[in-house]
């Protein structure tokens, strides 16, 4: 059963759409208001920290940021393989759970992973959607000069679109509204967030680049991946909810 409020709360997780500037007020950036502090300080006691130590994991996290200038170079399958497993990879099955390489409200996994692939060795260019329960990928077609329809979709970001992979998650609202109802829709972001951040991780890992994208177009996101934010008696609903493109840095 839908509550009267989930309609509402299902459009906030959804990215923007086309429309027009007349509707669009400036920020307060744009009109050069002051900028609020990176960080608060609560008037405590300070009690100074001790230095880091140098771990692998330590310098993985200090190189860790977003790049957004690749070289031709494809990527491997196995690197993709391994970015996919990162970013939703399935351990175990319970009876009403699945435990995943990322944490999830309630376990729920809220969350379906795609690929647009342009230049991966093995992998013809087209749309593919990650099976993280089998490790397999499920090849939905290709678009016709996809690059420029990601890119569009994608609100005009070039790099993104002709990237060798761009990965998007999507959101099935209903696996977690199942078990929290309206108190889902935070849960559903938050996971997008944990998932990426496993993919920024990898790729450094890996010595490939990333960036996450937040910026696109709602209905030409999910028309490319032939997706209804509507729930059918056949699907429950499903639109996309984040990307990140990633690469090999030039």
């Amino acid at each position: 059963m839908r509550h009267k409020n989930t309609v509402a709360l299902r459009e906030f997780l959804k990215g923007y759409r086309a429309i027009d500037e007349a509707d669009v007020h400036p920020t307060d950036q744009q009109e050069r208001l002051p900028m609020p502090p990176v960080s608060l300080r609560r008037n405590g006691e300070i009690i100074p920290l001790p230095e880091r130590d140098a771990t692998p994991f330590g310098v993985l996290l200090e190189n860790r940021c977003s790049r957004r200038a690749y070289s031709e170079s494809p990527l491997t399958l196995e690197e993709l393989s391994f970015l996919l497993w990162a970013a939703q990879g399935v351990k175990q099955i319970t009876e009403y759970r699945t435990l995943r390489t990322t944490p999830s409200g309630g376990a729920r996994h809220p969350l379906e992973l795609y690929a647009f692939v342009n230049r991966v060795e093995g992998l013809q260019p087209g749309v593919y959607h990650y099976l993280a329960v089998e490790g397999q990928l499920e090849r939905l077609g290709c678009r016709g000069q996809q690059a420029d329809q990601l890119t569009y979709a994608l609100a005009g970001q070039e790099f993104a679109g002709n990237a060798p992979v761009c990965l998007v998650w999507t959101a099935v609202p209903y696996r977690s509204e199942w078990r929290y109802d309206d108190h889902a829709h935070k849960d559903i972001l938050l996971d997008a967030g944990h998932s990426c951040e496993n993919v920024y991780l990898a790729c450094e890992d890996l010595k490939l680049g990333c960036c996450a994208l937040a910026a696109y177009d709602q209905e030409a996101m999910d028309e490319l991946l032939g997706l209804s934010s509507e729930p059918t008696d056949s699907k429950e609903a499903e639109f996309a909810v984040y990307a990140c493109c990633v690469g090999r840095p030039k």
